[in-house]
């Protein structure tokens, strides 16, 4: 049998099918244009997975079930997405609206960050793992929960907001109306932030960082300036890469010391950074991680199914 996972965003609808050894053997994609109808959004979504179907040379008998990956609050009972701040979504019966346009018996949804989370336990770095939490490191901070091989979303479907335990009280505002929020400090905005303050730093200074040369080449301050800069031996540079890692890490030592996952799986653009990013995390978790050497640690891992978590994690919903 075969699966389809779909991975709806605000800007594309990313579909794929996906094979019993989760491999994905067929999928394309298609702009979501979100300032539409919630009803013509499904629609091209259903129409893409009928593409995508006839494109394999199969037939929806083929097809187990369609999950579907989707930002905001979801009801994974109902098949409802409750809200979703990017999209025209509220107590939205998108389940139902989809098994309108294909022949399916069943569409599975769950919240995106949850689905890449499951994903990640299924078929990635956490494979078989019961116990596993997710972070996604990207213009917010995500994550996803498992326990004993289900997503957790608390009673109102709206848990696992990792992002907005705050780590800094009083601190960085947030998008969320707080202040001090991990996301602040953890995500690539963050990073980003840090790494334009430093420059103003340097600029008033009149410290000399490579970050400026960086920019200037770029056109642009990325997540990537610092980590580069500092890999030539930016002073500067390594002092905004220090202080973006132990704001990540004491997030992370958090979420180990209230979940004990076996493991913690990071995702997100800034994992490219490899050892550069992991190594010094796992000083500071095993520094700040309840228990020290006395019980079994987390194992600290990245994520492992990159562009593809949201088809691949959604594609995996009923397993």
């Amino acid at each position: 049998m075969y699966y389809i996972g779909v991975d709806l965003g605000g800007t594309n609808i990313a579909a794929g099918i996906v094979d019993s050894e989760y491999k994905i053997i067929k999928k394309g994609s298609v702009p979501t244009e979100a300032q539409r109808d919630g009803k013509e959004i499904i629609r091209d979504m259903g129409e893409l997975c009928k593409k995508l179907v006839s494109d394999a040379g199969l037939t929806f008998d083929d097809i187990e079930y369609v999950g579907i990956a989707s930002p905001g609050a979801i009801d994974p009972i109902n098949g409802v997405v409750v809200y979703a701040n990017n999209l025209p979504f509220v107590k939205f019966p998108i389940a139902d609206i989809l098994k309108s346009f294909i022949p399916v018996k069943t569409v599975l949804v769950e919240n995106d960050a949850n689905a890449a989370a499951k994903g990640e336990a299924v078929a990635g770095a956490a494979k078989g793992v019961a116990d596993a939490v997710m972070i996604t490191l990207g213009t917010g901070v995500g994550g996803g929960i498992i326990i004993d091989h289900k997503v957790y979303a608390g009673f109102n479907y709206a848990g696992a907001e990792l992002g907005h335990i705050v780590i800094e009280h009083n601190g960085r505002q947030c998008s969320c109306g707080r202040r001090g929020c991990w996301e602040a400090y953890s995500s690539a905005t963050g990073l980003i932030n840090m790494t334009k303050e430093k420059l103003d730093e340097c600029k008033e200074k009149g410290i000399p960082t490579l970050m400026s040369k960086l920019v200037e080449e770029e056109g642009k301050v990325s997540g990537k300036t610092a980590f580069a800069a500092m890999k030539q031996g930016d002073a500067p540079a390594k002092e905004v890469v220090d202080m973006y890692i132990s704001y990540l890490g004491c997030g992370l030592s958090n979420i180990i010391n209230i979940f004990q996952p076996e493991i913690l799986v990071i995702g997100g653009g800034i994992c490219n950074e490899k050892h550069y990013l992991t190594d010094p995390l796992e000083v500071i978790i095993k520094e700040e991680t309840y228990g020290n050497e006395a019980i079994k640690p987390t194992t600290l891992k990245i994520a492992e199914l990159g562009n593809d978590a949201g088809i691949i994690g959604a594609a995996v919903l009923g397993l």
